[in-house]
């Protein structure tokens, strides 16, 4: 007797305008929903959507769709936040890979485990941290990673990868190469070490606790400062389609700066551990002066240059043409190449 085909809930002609924080345009031919490694495995097992290609979307905050998706879209919305245990030097937390990022942060804080508040309000869910090494304010995921667990593609089964198999990298993990579409993250687990130290060398955060006076802030204003920080900066998606940083902050040795701050003394730049010297993108594209144009309903946003936004209804088109638009123009005047942070699809 033959075993039946595992029920696979999979919809067709799906819109994922809303499934995007660009708001752009898509629509996925086919798309099934899983909230756990079980639903995973019943795709893989599947007669038919097991040998189809597949494209992973998480909260579609880090995606740029120029076109519609034939792959079978796997839309991850894994719940779950817990405490796995607390040791005398760390608690380690574990969240759904679909859970939202910010709720993360803001239950660890309710939880009474700090460590993840420069990290608040970055858009876009648990499962898609690693994936990009989501970073602000001085912290970046790696630095607070344990563990996470991913069901593979083509096998079904489920691994634990520690944070060398992920092989972090600036916006960059494992899953943006070698891993790009062959595993979906289930689960990922948090290091917030003890005892807590606040993380303000960041310019931002500096100025803060230059206007309070408040020279040793808890977590819990840190956390506050950085959603402050950044409403005021960045557009909110659901409001604005956006998403978040579109260009990597660009990366040169301390000959390169020297030679920028020789034509351009005001460049914002950051010395890193390893000698080389981090520029602010967003510094660099507003020099040029694209801060508030706009390419069709494609634009760069007024508050800060390094976010493009939807202006009501851009194509992926549109953005991608603004995108290439600014690195030539900076490229043109720094001699660097801009790097977008984004997935264009």
């Amino acid at each position: 007797m033959s075993t039946p085909p595992q029920t696979v809930p999979v919809e067709s002609r799906v819109s994922l305008r809303t499934l995007n924080t660009f708001g752009l345009p898509a629509v996925a031919a086919h798309l099934v929903r899983v909230r756990g490694d079980a639903d995973v495995r019943r795709i893989v097992d599947h007669p038919k959507w097991g040998r189809a290609n597949k494209f992973v979307l998480g909260g579609g905050s880090n995606i740029v769709f120029t076109h519609d998706v034939d792959d079978l879209v796997v839309k991850v919305e894994v719940p779950g936040l817990r405490l796995v245990r607390e040791t005398a030097d760390a608690w380690i937390v574990e969240a759904g890979s679909g859970e939202v990022w910010h709720d993360l942060v803001a239950w660890t804080l309710d939880q009474g485990y700090p460590g993840l508040e420069n990290l608040a309000l970055i858009p876009g869910s648990v499962g898609a941290a690693p994936v990009q090494n989501i970073g602000a304010y001085g912290v970046e995921l790696q630095d607070r990673f344990d563990s996470l667990d991913v069901v593979d593609l083509v096998t079904g089964r489920t691994v634990t990868l520690d944070a060398v198999a992920c092989n972090f990298g600036y916006r960059d993990s494992v899953f943006k190469r070698h891993l790009l579409g062959k595993s979906v993250i289930v689960r990922v687990r948090l290091r917030l070490p003890k005892p807590w130290q606040p993380v303000v060398g960041y310019l931002d955060l500096e100025r803060r606790m230059a206007e309070t006076g408040n020279h040793a802030p808890d977590a819990r204003t840190v956390f506050d400062w950085v959603c402050a920080i950044r409403r005021a900066k960045l557009p909110d998606w659901r409001q604005i389609g956006n998403a978040g940083s579109f260009f990597k902050n660009p990366v040169v040795t301390p000959e390169q700066c020297r030679d920028i701050i020789g034509r351009d003394p005001e460049v914002v730049h950051y010395p890193l551990p390893d000698g080389s010297i981090k520029l602010a993108a967003g510094w660099l594209i507003d020099a040029c002066g694209w801060k508030g144009k706009s390419i069709g309903d494609a634009g760069v946003y007024e508050r800060q240059a390094l976010v493009l936004v939807n202006r009501g209804n851009a194509t992926g088109g549109e953005v991608v043409t603004l995108a290439r638009a600014i690195q030539e123009s900076v490229y043109g005047r720094f001699g660097i190449r801009l790097e977008p942070e984004p997935v264009v699809v």
